[in-house]
């Protein structure tokens, strides 16, 4: 996801196919079609006038803006020498999301930067609109917090283990929130790169250092695509133990291993938190 494979040329598509090892593509990824070079297939995917909200460039809408966006992306990429690492991706209705990472030359050498992309679609697979999230911290080493770019949804309910999860978040309940993880499962915070942690007592460390500010991270939940194996739940941060915090937009991946608890959880926000000292 998210672009339409037939409004790219047929060279195009037979390119992506041998690359995804795939006879039909349900939908081009992400870089993938930016970096096709068919601007028209871009705009055509969308149902209506392009909008998209980026990290860096905010709010982008209307013909003019997208196509210089895309334009700047390429060039950015290029500069850079990125490389693209496919990580997941899910597309259900109204709604997909892609995971991938980021390979791009840094100041001090190679960085790893985390993207998250969520699609609101048509039943046709044209776009109403994209959402992108990254944290600017791989890129500058510091946050960018962002302001919402959705609304709470107070009547979205997630499911099984990701509801437990997210009661345990909101409780800054350590106990708990490591019981909805395999044995051998992982946490990657938005930075990526070292900031994973497994395994049973890697994710302890890392949650009593998140609930070290006297409590737990409620979320406004916002809007949720899940196909049984992969969760992406969209949300506003709001508060962070004792401290409140603006609202900030944020997007988290949740994978269910064999034994329907957590096999890895993925986070993409740019929230600086107010953590306690280190225990």
């Amino acid at each position: 996801m998210p672009w339409v494979p037939e409004l790219f040329s047929a060279p195009v598509v037979q390119r992506l196919q041998e690359k995804w090892q795939r006879e039909q593509l349900e939908a081009i990824p992400y870089f993938d079609g930016l970096m096709a070079g068919e601007h028209n297939a871009l705009v055509e995917s969308f149902a209506g006038e392009p909008e998209l909200h980026d990290p860096l460039r905010g709010r982008v809408k209307g013909l003019r803006a997208f196509e210089a966006f895309v334009v700047d992306t390429n060039a950015w990429l290029a500069q850079r020498g990125a490389s693209v690492e496919d990580v997941e991706h899910v597309i259900t209705e109204p709604r997909g999301f892609e995971e991938v990472v980021l390979h791009v030359d840094g100041e001090t050498g190679r960085v790893e930067l985390p993207v998250a992309i969520v699609a609101d679609h048509h039943s046709d697979g044209r776009i109403d609109e994209l959402r992108i999230y990254f944290s600017s911290w791989p890129l500058i080493g510091r946050h960018a917090n962002r302001p919402p770019l959705l609304q709470r949804d107070p009547e979205l309910r997630a499911s099984d283990v990701v509801a437990e999860y997210q009661r345990a978040l909101a409780a800054g309940d350590v106990d708990a929130i490591v019981a909805t993880f395999e044995p051998d499962a992982y946490a990657r915070e938005p930075a990526g790169g070292q900031y994973v942690h497994s395994g049973i007592d890697g994710l302890r460390a890392f949650y009593e250092q998140l609930f070290s500010n006297d409590g737990g991270i409620p979320l406004e939940h916002c809007a949720l695509v899940d196909d049984g194996h992969a969760c992406a739940l969209e949300y506003n941060v709001v508060r962070w133990g004792k401290t409140r915090l603006r609202p900030e937009a944020g997007v988290a991946v949740y994978v269910r291993g064999e034994s329907r608890k957590l096999s890895a959880a993925r986070i993409y926000d740019d929230t600086d938190p107010p953590l306690g000292p280190p225990m």
